[in-house]
């Protein structure tokens, strides 16, 4: 019962190469399959390789929905110089050579652990009155950009040399958390600045690099017609919202657009585990979000929104 047509629909899960901007591989593989609708959960620089979902014909829909997740990179960088841009690709503002043992470092890192401050940089897609923060920084001005609170979840060093004054990070953190004011900021702190000097992304929207593929590999399943195969079903980025099954009367209801009343519908499904309780209960919070299949063949139907006593449609798929 699932909305269904002969062009390709779902998430090609890339690892971003280096040099490309996420909406540069957008542009591949919009030549690639030759659709227009294609889109990026997850913006990367330039510089920036790893885990990059693309959403791929109806999956574009869900490009304003998907759930905020956590993300891991492995940073490497170097003490004793910084940059306009905060990494290495910028121009050099200040250079040394320090002397910081990794005792040192180590200590300095405890303070950038749990909830922090942080100040976007100029050379991101932060809007600021209307205009992007890179585009202002290109014409050579910088604005007040005010602090926002992120969250580091984790924060290892990999590995360091003391004679280089460069090392790997391992990083997990919050949506929103920029990896090279991170590094930027522990430059500060040790008083001779830092600059990363590359970034590579592991994990976002629940998503391993193990499960990525690169673009030479999703051209080679596309000549073969094979990439179908390798497509994940656009509700697999929703699961963290419960699932709920509903009747073949109530979808064919939701697929035009009615509200469903909260009392005639099952229990969600939560973790795989059916719940007591129906919708209506005041367990489930106002607003919510559900994930929606049809009962009888377990189709995909969309996303609806718990309000007051029924079910709306959020989004159909």
């Amino acid at each position: 019962m699932g909305w269904q047509n002969n062009a390709l629909n779902g998430i090609l899960l890339l690892d971003k190469p280096s040099g490309f901007t996420s909406m540069d591989v957008c542009a591949v593989v919009r030549g690639m399959l030759h659709t227009k609708k294609v889109g990026h959960s997850g913006t990367l620089d330039p510089m920036a390789t790893g885990v990059l979902p693309i959403l791929i014909g109806s999956a574009t829909r869900a490009l304003d929905l998907i759930p905020s997740h956590d993300k891991t990179y492995v940073a490497c960088f170097r003490l004793g110089m910084t940059t306009d841009t905060l990494d290495i690709t910028g121009s050099v503002l200040t250079e040394c050579k320090p002397v910081v043992p990794e005792s040192a470092l180590r200590e300095a890192l405890e303070a950038f652990r749990g909830e922090i401050m942080q100040v976007p940089p100029m050379y991101s897609a932060v809007s600021v009155g209307g205009k992007k923060l890179y585009d202002l920084a290109r014409e050579g001005v910088e604005v007040e950009r005010e602090a926002r609170l992120v969250t580091v979840y984790r924060l290892t060093l990999d590995s360091y040399d003391p004679e280089s004054a460069s090392g790997v990070l391992t990083v997990s953190c919050s949506k929103g958390t920029y990896i090279r004011t991170l590094i930027d900021d522990i430059g500060k702190a040790l008083g001779c600045g830092a600059v990363l000097t590359s970034l590579r992304r592991t994990e976002a929207s629940g998503i391993s690099i193990e499960r990525c593929m690169t673009l030479a590999q999703a051209q080679k399943y596309k000549d073969n017609g094979g990439l179908e195969d390798h497509l994940i079903p656009v509700d697999r980025i929703f699961e963290p919202y419960p699932a709920l099954y509903i009747s073949g009367n109530q979808a064919v209801r939701f697929c035009n657009g009615a509200t469903l009343a909260l009392e005639r519908l099952q229990p969600p499904v939560i973790g795989g585990v059916r719940q007591q309780e129906r919708l209506n209960d005041e367990k489930y919070p106002q607003d919510s979000l559900y994930r929606v299949y049809s009962s009888e063949d377990n189709a995909f139907l969309g996303l609806g929104v718990k309000k007051t006593d029924e079910l709306r449609v959020c989004k159909r798929f």
